[in-house]
């Protein structure tokens, strides 16, 4: 099946719209640290894990609150500092209670338990700045909300805190979230104690902001040596692509260049992937291509010589005829032109068709043949052209059915025609040619059979070249061009089959050329 070369297709097919011009190295590398931000993306989810901590002690600090409350209200009013105190020691927070008129009553902190302190950020070392940046950074970054700044409000007047503003009119437990000038959370939560005033409390929670940023910290490690890894591997791979791409590239366009013969192209045989695959292709078609203008020169330099020949002969000729008076010595010379000139046609006929025929085969449409019924009709009209010799075509059809192959009919007619022209050639006069036609495995085999001299083993290979001509004793030079096998053999791989010459099976004087075509519905 012929490929068929299609730029609009390709394009549609191979662009990449979204990677422009950019070459593999920065495009591999770009499509790793995309997976990677995915995993800086984990930033995100640490702080929806703060937040859900923070609600956590909130809610943690209004149940406190609640109990507190109630260990006060069962308890005598002269018996509630010990239990104030208890109470803050034992949860970790400062409890203040306030009357009824909003008054500071009682205070764990004047009662000895110093459990709340605020940490000044400017008498810290330079790495608790450090991390509070990184804080400031990654919470613009995220879009946290910012909690307002805790400030004392001072301890007389409890209405200058809105958590006991609310308590005192509802029956609720208000807790508000803030921030300590170290960018820690202050979480502080009120209660009503029913007419004898509200109790609230405060702690400072430390122990969150530590527990984000030690799970940050492992984060970054783990993304930093990710990182690491990642590009090292990138850059391997794209070192690995990369440069066999680059070295083919540069060899490709050597030989673009016109240099095919000094271009060694890589193999790279230690690879077995698609780079591998392509430089071995690459490879092939670079030596391709240097056989194909080696024998494109070589078909140029024989084409040359076949021509001067029947030129040199016609210019003697016709530079004879200047001088020439004798009728009849004229009438030998014009004769002789005359047989250049057909010779001539002759040969740039067949020059013109063997240049054009791998072309012309590439985009030739294939259509079924039978065999069969070509070599029949080209035998009737063999038989009665040369009927003056007397030389027997006899035609052996192995099978009845048809032998169908897939084919140009026009170009297998012309194979055929000539390995029977050739076998006439050679035969004595009544001589037999034998032709057979058999399906095999898969193929479809013609065997055409002479009673001539044969053809020696030394020249049954080069008696398919070009211009490579040996005739029968008698025939006049120039009547054929040394083309007709070489066209024969170009036809025949062009239908991927087979054409050689062997002797004879019953040892008798001849050749028999063999021409092996797939049969039809044999590449599935």
């Amino acid at each position: 099946m012929r490929a068929i070369a299609s730029r609009r297709n390709d394009e549609r097919e191979l662009s990449l719209r979204w990677s422009g011009r950019v070459s593999l190295t920065p495009r591999i590398l770009a499509v790793n640290i995309f997976a990677l931000a995915m995993l800086a993306g984990g930033f995100f989810y640490l702080d929806s894990y703060r937040t859900r901590i923070v609600d956590s002690r909130v809610a943690q600090a209004s149940r406190e609150t609640r109990l507190i409350a109630q260990a006060l209200l069962a308890a005598p009013p002269q018996a509630r500092k010990p239990i104030i105190a208890r109470l803050a020691a034992s949860t970790g927070t400062r409890v203040r209670v306030y009357g009824p008129d909003s008054q500071l009553v009682s205070d764990s902190q004047a009662l000895g338990v110093r459990n709340f302190r605020l940490i000044d950020p400017d008498k810290e070392p330079w790495q608790q700045d450090a991390a509070r940046f990184l804080d400031a950074v990654i919470d613009t970054v995220v879009g946290a909300p910012r909690a307002p700044l805790y400030r004392d409000r001072g301890d007389a007047d409890g209405s200058a805190w809105p958590d006991v503003r609310t308590a005192r009119h509802t029956e609720s437990t208000p807790a508000t979230v803030w921030r300590a000038p170290d960018r820690t959370p202050v979480i502080t939560a009120a209660t009503s104690l029913d007419d004898d005033g509200v109790v609230m409390t405060t702690v400072n929670a430390r122990d969150i902001t530590q527990t984000v940023r030690l799970e940050r910290f492992r984060l970054s490690v783990v993304l930093a040596i990710v990182a690491i890894v990642s590009i090292l591997l990138s850059l391997f791979l794209a070192r690995t692509i990369v440069r066999p791409l680059r070295r083919l590239a540069r060899a490709a366009v050597r030989v673009r260049l016109g240099r095919a013969r000094e271009v060694v192209v890589p193999r790279l045989p230690s690879r077995r992937d698609e780079i591998g695959l392509l430089a071995r292709a690459l490879s092939d078609m670079s030596q391709a291509l240097r056989a194909r203008i080696d024998a494109t020169e070589a078909f140029a330099a024989d084409v040359t010589h076949e021509l001067k020949n029947p030129l040199a002969s016609l210019r003697s000729a016709v530079e004879s005829l200047v001088h020439v008076r004798d009728s009849k010595l004229q009438e030998q010379l014009l004769e002789i032109v005359r047989d250049d000139i057909h010779r001539l046609d002759r040969l740039i006929s067949d020059i013109s068709e063997a240049s054009r025929l791998d072309a012309q085969l590439s985009r030739a449409k294939f259509d079924p043949v039978d065999i069969g019924a070509m070599l029949e009709a080209l035998i009737e009209q063999n038989m009665n052209r040369n009927a003056r010799r007397d030389v027997r075509i006899h035609f052996d059809r192995a099978t009845s059915r048809p032998l169908v192959v897939m084919g140009e009919g026009a170009r297998l007619e012309r194979v055929f025609e000539n390995l029977i022209d050739n076998a006439i050639s050679f035969s004595p006069d009544s001589g037999t040619i034998a032709v057979s036609a058999a399906r095999g495995p898969g193929t479809i085999t013609i065997r055409v059979e002479d009673e001539g001299p044969g053809v020696p083993q030394e020249h049954r290979e080069a008696i398919f070249s070009r211009f490579h001509s040996v005739r029968p004793g008698g025939e006049a030079f120039g009547k054929h061009s040394g083309l007709g096998l070489a066209i024969a053999r170009t036809i025949v791989e062009g239908h991927q089959g087979t054409i050689a010459v062997e002797s004879r099976e019953d040892r008798l004087s001849g050749a028999r050329f063999v021409v092996e075509l797939p049969a039809a519905g044999a590449h599935g």
